[in-house]
């Protein structure tokens, strides 16, 4: 999944240590309030200081023998800034795959609820990401990458919230989890197997549905030309035509053409080179579609405000097609401008997961997750969408899977662990997406009960209601984080009268 998935190097605020609370200063602007209500303020001249500390995990929940109880560090970040303690609620973050730094940075809209409800704030680092690695370097060796599972991840998280809780006393504080993207299904996976500890979750942009082998797997990449399309349906001809002409000469063996129309550092010499030429282009196009928000951004690197249109006008208004399609994915990798050329096997890493691993050791955790339990046989075929044709077969990932971890995938397994589309017998979760979001059509779009809501944003990109109020802000988002503060507020409220 390309979110999760920080591709390119962002400075860490945090300080090394494993076993001291370091404070580490991230700005959210909020007015300060006094008496807690359900009203959500828009940022202004405040500061937030989340505190970095670290839980002794059980390594393996599932199996007695393996491992014992055996331990390590998983980091958290926390606040209790607005906490009414004792009684308000927890918010917490079901971390995804990433830092969990930059999910703290990049989810504003809970710590303006937080400030709301009085609540206290906890962003849970998943296992194997960020600084949350169960056997240091060796984390991604083989036998030690098999702990890596949703199931595990689920059970770090139960396990945490009830002993924070109690070392914190908060035993009777209603729990409300929240996550986007692989964090939002993760949410969701936590309210259907811990309801006991979980008391609702807001699932934002979670595409429970396609990361469980449902639907059409041509719909993403047709999703993501879409955004394009709607912009202006000039730009997909452009770009499909640029697609076109990369291919004519890669037919013909014409790799120094290809070399300079692309700014490569070296020459392409195989078909090999041309699928890693392709693949690297379409991630762009994929990251602008996910974060097409109406302000710059520096979250997965820096964005301009709208890339879409940004990247639609780079096409459109190019003397050549290909030397367009080379400056319009310069917005993703190239947004400095200091690369004078493009190392092909150095940013863009191919993977289990079609829309983007991204680099480094997070990239190692998320493409053994989609080589084991979160299925992404998505792929582009330059007919219903603007891309190069490039299947991705369940064959394929098995193959690919067996060479770099030893594993063979268990289609459905993700379905028959957590539902998949049979939601019917949950309750109290929020699915909200949006229109711009190409993952928005793998998860769910339509209410299944009235405390199973779905909540549609039609100018929204991924999980822009998770993001801090901004002044660009669209109408839609400020609706759904009012609809979405008002449930919350209902679920806290109901919780308190429930035994726990």
């Amino acid at each position: 999944m390309a979110t999760l998935w920080l591709f390119l190097g962002l400075t860490l605020l945090f300080l090394r240590g494993k076993t001291e609370a370091r404070p580490v200063c991230m700005r959210f602007t909020v007015f300060k309030k006094e008496n807690y209500s359900n009203e959500i303020t828009s940022h202004r001249d405040l500061s937030l200081d989340f505190k970095e500390k670290y839980f002794k995990q059980i390594l393996d929940h599932f199996n007695y023998n393996s491992l014992g109880n055996g331990t390590y560090d998983q980091r958290y970040l926390i606040t209790d800034k607005y906490w009414k303690k004792g009684y308000g609620p927890i918010f917490f973050y079901t971390g995804n795959e990433g830092d969990i730094s930059e999910f703290a940075r990049n989810s504003g809209f809970m710590v303006e609820l937080a400030a709301a409800q009085g609540a206290l704030l906890i962003f849970a680092e998943h296992r194997y990401y960020g600084k949350s690695l169960p056997f240091g370097k060796n984390s991604f060796k083989i036998p030690e990458v098999g702990l890596l599972t949703v199931e595990q991840a689920l059970a770090d998280y139960a396990v945490m919230i009830t002993e924070l809780k109690e070392e914190l006393g908060g035993q009777t504080c209603p729990v409300i989890v929240f996550g986007g993207s692989y964090g939002g299904m993760l949410s969701v996976y936590m309210r259907i197997r811990y309801p006991n500890i979980v008391a609702g979750a807001l699932a934002a942009s979670a595409p429970i549905l396609s990361t469980a082998g449902l639907g059409d797997p041509r719909q993403f990449f047709q999703d993501v030309t879409a955004d394009f399309e709607k912009f202006n349906p000039a730009c997909r001809n452009a770009v499909q035509g640029a697609f076109q002409k990369l291919n004519t000469l890669a037919q013909q063996k014409d790799y120094i053409r290809i070399q300079s129309a692309f700014s490569l550092c070296k020459t392409p010499s195989s078909p090999k080179d041309i699928h890693q030429l392709n693949g690297f282009l379409r991630n762009a196009f994929t990251m602008m579609a996910m974060l097409d928000y109406p302000y710059s951004t520096h979250f997965m690197g820096s964005m301009p405000a709208f890339p879409v249109k940004v990247a639609c006008e780079i096409m459109l208004n190019g003397t050549d097609l290909m030397s367009a399609l080379r400056d319009t994915v310069g917005i993703v990798y190239n947004n400095t401008g200091e690369l004078t050329c493009y190392d092909l096997y150095s940013l863009y890493v191919e993977c289990a997961d079609p829309t983007g691993c991204g680099l480094g050791f997070n990239s190692y955790a998320w493409d053994y997750q989609a080589c084991t339990e979160i299925e992404m046989c998505f792929e582009s075929n330059n007919v219903t969408d603007m891309f190069p044709a490039m299947p991705f077969t369940e064959q394929q990932r098995e193959q690919y899977c067996s060479n770099r971890w030893g594993v063979v995938p268990r289609p459905g397994w993700l379905k028959t662990q957590f539902w998949g589309n049979d939601l019917s017998t949950a309750s109290n979760i929020i699915f909200s997406n949006g229109d711009l979001d190409p993952w928005a059509n793998g998860g769910i779009r339509k209410s299944l009960s009235p405390s199973l809501i779905a909540i549609t944003i039609p100018e929204g990109a991924h999980h822009l209601d998770l993001r801090e109020s901004n002044p660009a802000d669209p109408e839609s988002v400020i609706v759904a984080r009012k609809k979405e503060a008002e449930i919350i507020a209902q679920w806290v409220k109901t919780a308190r009268k429930e035994p726990f």
